[in-house]
């Protein structure tokens, strides 16, 4: 086990949690205040998720050549180069200068969604599920990190809300670009000794399991980015919540979201792959409950905190489901097409959420999770028995070398 890498991972999950956290929380209110139209107050979050759909495939390929290491520090370079641009397009008032920092930032968030993954190949099969939810517990830091840059950068410089903000940013990713050339490589088998892959894409994509890991993920990951991006602007502008009151919300979300990886490995090992997404998906069931209930601070509080604790549940056991239906030869492939597909849907989902909290309100919102979690538990019922979810899941062999 590469515990090297894991720290690395770990401590760059809590830079990239703590950008995505102030992106998350601000980008629509910026896009309200520099839009003339609400409706698009969510676009530049939308335009982000967008950037990170399409770019998840090129960005695989980049590390695939590269190694992970120098394909993270090059994200992490672009990731302060768009929030040095954020800081510019808010000094000038442009709206459009937003959405190119947006797209930007989006750029980064495509290998950040990596960083699962190369924590599973720097461990052996067994460690897998532990692995990939040790390396979120670094986004608990972020959770608190986030905020407190969102609320009190606001004016830390030449006057321009939230410019302080971003600015820090651009210097805390430099530092993890540097984090990153410190990455070994991964525990890989040596080309040479690697069984090729015979199976097409397409062979590796109709795998029940493989499409159940997908629709799980997908429904995890655009659910809860759908709710998110909604809720500060219902509680901030729909209903009136300071903008502190709003990132603490969000804070709340996000240390739901992460720290239940303190135990989620261990309890996908006890209790099964099957198990822990059924829980998972239950759990963002009961946010659209209690969403419903009610729009006091109590509710939002509450109807967050239960989507973070849902969406890890849901999130790293289809993660670690994924595992199960590629070789190591076809991990690339196999993870490109799955990040592609739930970052697609999540850059929908924060488009929609606009417009939804604009023309419908919070209530109606709140329907939308219901239809798509049962599907994933019926999905999940289909394939519980299924023999490959009895296999060891693609991760480092013993053998340790270069990519």
């Amino acid at each position: 086990m590469r515990h090297h890498n894991l720290i690395i991972l770990v401590v760059c999950q809590m830079i990239s949690a703590t950008g995505a956290i102030v992106f998350v929380t601000l980008g629509g209110i910026i896009g309200a205040t520099l839009s003339s139209n609400m409706a698009w107050a969510t676009l530049p979050v939308s335009i982000a998720v967008l950037a990170t759909a399409l770019t998840t495939v090129p960005a695989t390929l980049l590390m695939q050549k590269l190694g992970r290491s120098k394909g993270f520090a090059v994200a992490s370079v672009s990731a302060a180069i768009a929030v040095t641009t954020a800081a510019w397009a808010l000094s000038s008032s442009s709206f459009p200068l937003f959405l190119v920092a947006a797209a930007m930032f989006g750029v980064n968030m495509a290998f950040t969604q990596q960083y699962r993954y190369a924590a599973a190949e720097s461990v052996r099969a067994r460690h897998v599920p532990r692995a990939i939810s040790f390396v979120l517990i670094g986004a608990i830091g972020g959770a608190f990190l986030g905020p407190e840059l969102a609320t009190h950068g606001q004016e830390w410089f030449g006057g321009v809300q939230y410019s302080g903000t971003m600015l820090s940013l651009a210097g805390i990713y430099l530092l993890q670009a540097i984090l990153f050339l410190l990455l070994k490589p991964a525990m890989t088998e040596h080309e040479t000794h690697q069984i090729k892959s015979h199976r097409t894409v397409t062979e590796i994509i109709r795998q029940p399991v493989f499409l159940v890991a997908v629709l799980g993920g997908t429904a995890g990951y655009g659910l809860m980015t759908l709710v998110m991006t909604a809720t500060p602007l219902s509680m901030h502008i729909t209903d009136g919540y300071s903008i502190e009151a709003t990132a603490n919300v969000i804070k709340y979300h996000v240390l739901g979201m992460y720290v239940p990886s303190l135990v989620s490995g261990f309890l996908i090992e006890r209790l099964g792959v099957v198990r822990m997404m059924f829980i998972g998906a239950l759990g963002l069931l009961g946010t659209s409950i209690i969403g419903q209930a009610g729009q006091s601070l109590l509710h939002y509080w509450w109807a967050l905190l239960l989507l973070g604790v849902g969406w890890n549940f849901l999130f790293v056991g289809a993660t670690t489901m994924l595992t199960y239906t590629y070789s190591m030869a076809e991990r690339f492939r196999a993870q490109a097409v799955n990040e592609f597909l739930v970052f697609g849907t999540s850059a929908t989902a924060s488009l929609l959420a606009g417009t939804v909290i604009y023309f419908f309100g919070w209530n109606r919102l709140m329907w939308i999770p219901i239809p798509v979690l049962l599907l994933v538990c019926v999905a999940l019922l289909v394939v519980r028995k299924n023999t490959m979810l009895r296999r060891q899941p693609a991760a480092a062999p013993v053998v340790t070398t270069n990519e």
